[in-house]
């Protein structure tokens, strides 16, 4: 039984499945992206931006097209698929664009000898991604490193077996070598056989903190370098002189957005006591009033979850919640239709001993939390594994700024919701994670930084 396919979590019905990789196909693939990396190191960093914009304009003429291969697969909304390809496009073309320039080799002042460092690629690269952003994803790891001069090997989500099979083909008509970017259909098996493979040279994985674990083993068995980019329970903190209405529609955007199911979502809301009754009313109103509805149409803004699993697994965390004294204020219920439909759900009273308190919320279930002052506000941001991203909403700029170097993550943005863009770098610390994508961070992540230096 194949464990790709495409199941629409709109109505549950299977559309479409594809045969998983034989062992033989994947160490065909993999011999065939080292043959590729061995030609393409010598390509002129010139001209692998000339293919990243191909890939660009290529995604960008089939942007239609591709939005709607995810809403059947994983249920993102229309509108927000097309965002997303917007996203995929400006990544692949700042790479074209600025890339170049990185890779110049860099010359250190050593007593009057010559030397500079070097960036060259490594080679192989594997790439295990997730599905809710399945072109995003996919482009923050492929595009930087094919302008490095390494090569890609990509395991999608078994859910997303269409989307995964669109951008190779887009690859493949924008005229990249063969075996430069490969879709791989591999079971987790396989991929431990990749990741042991002595030709594949590093490993980055998007995705749980159970596959990111498993990944890091093998690959430190192997002595790989690896970039895991993993859960997170982002705070999201209002202060006293925050704007209420603007920090209310960006806690609906950050948490709701793609049904909540987003690693940097807004996951825990903590509102200063002094506007806690205010913003909690208005919260809940803006809550019930999220448009759930056809995926397909303009003025959705929340579709169903991507699959049956993920709905039963986040309701199982809201009740026990419950059961354990936590206050259900809207929703904590699935809708009354097919498919894996889930109602918008905002809960308070969660306490530090409660098994949520601790745990990751992936779906469009908003916590809101009572600080008693900043200083309850920051213990309570930093009492998580997680250490992904966080937002701050306030009328203090400096002030937030000061409060940024308090917060236990990677990533703070200030008086907006959480979101992603080419140029800014991406990642976090403690369990969410390590490593960077995006931004020159993320591009120097799979490079050999070769020290050369000349005798006086």
């Amino acid at each position: 039984m194949s464990h790709y396919k495409v199941t629409n979590p709109a109505t549950g019905e299977v559309e479409a499945t594809y045969p998983d990789a034989s062992d033989g196909e994947i160490l065909k693939a993999v011999e065939s992206a080292h043959q590729a990396y061995l030609a393409w190191r010598d390509v002129t960093p010139a001209e692998r931006a000339a293919l990243l914009h191909r890939v660009a304009d290529l995604h960008e003429q089939r942007r239609d097209q591709l939005a709607d291969i995810i809403v059947r697969e994983m249920g993102k909304p229309k509108s927000q698929a097309l965002g997303e390809m917007s996203v995929v496009v400006d990544i692949y073309r700042y790479y074209a664009d600025n890339g170049p320039a990185w890779l110049e080799p860099e010359p250190i002042v050593t007593g009057g000898a010559k030397a500079e460092v070097r960036k060259q690629g490594l080679g192989v690269l594997l790439g295990i991604m997730p599905w809710n952003f399945p072109y995003y994803q996919v482009a923050r790891f492929a595009g930087p490193n094919v302008l490095n001069g390494n090569t890609i090997l990509l395991k999608h989500a078994p859910q997303c077996p269409e989307s995964a099979k669109a951008i190779e083909d887009i690859f493949t008509e924008a005229g990249a070598p063969k075996g430069l970017y490969t879709n791989l259909y591999a079971s987790n098996e396989q991929v431990g056989e990749l990741i042991a493979d002595p030709r594949v040279q590093g490993v980055s994985l998007t995705g749980s903190e159970r596959a990111g674990a498993a990944v890091a083993e093998q690959a430190g068995r192997q002595l790989k370098k690896v970039v895991l980019e993993l859960g997170g329970s982002d705070p999201f903190l209002v202060l006293p002189d925050a704007d209420l209405e603007q920090a209310v529609k960006q806690a609906v955007q950050g948490r709701f957005g793609n049904c909540g199911q987003a690693c940097n979502a807004a996951k825990r809301i903590i509102v200063d006591d002094a506007v806690y009754d205010d913003f909690l009313a208005a919260f809940r109103e803006a809550v019930e009033q999220i448009k759930v509805g056809d995926p397909m149409a303009d003025d959705t803004v929340m579709g169903p979850m991507s699959s049956e699993q993920a709905l039963t697994n986040l309701d199982a965390q809201v009740q026990d919640a419950i059961r354990q004294g936590a206050t259900l204020v809207t929703g904590g219920k699935r809708l009354d239709r097919a498919g894996a439909w889930y109602a918008p759900t905002l809960l308070t009273g969660v306490t530090r001993d409660m098994r949520i308190f601790q745990e990751e919320l992936f779906g469009p279930v908003a916590v809101v939390y009572r600080a008693a002052d900043l200083e309850d506000a920051i213990d309570l941001a930093n009492d998580t594994p997680y250490g992904l991203g966080a937002v701050i909403q306030t009328s203090n700029p400096e002030g937030a700024l000061e409060l940024a170097n308090r917060l236990e993550v990677g990533m703070v943005h200030i008086n907006e919701p959480p979101g992603s863009e080419a140029e800014l770098p991406f990642g976090g610390v403690k369990r969410s994670g390590f490593g960077r994508e995006l931004g020159k961070d993320g591009m120097d992540e799979f490079v050999n930084r070769q020290m050369v230096k000349m005798a006086r």
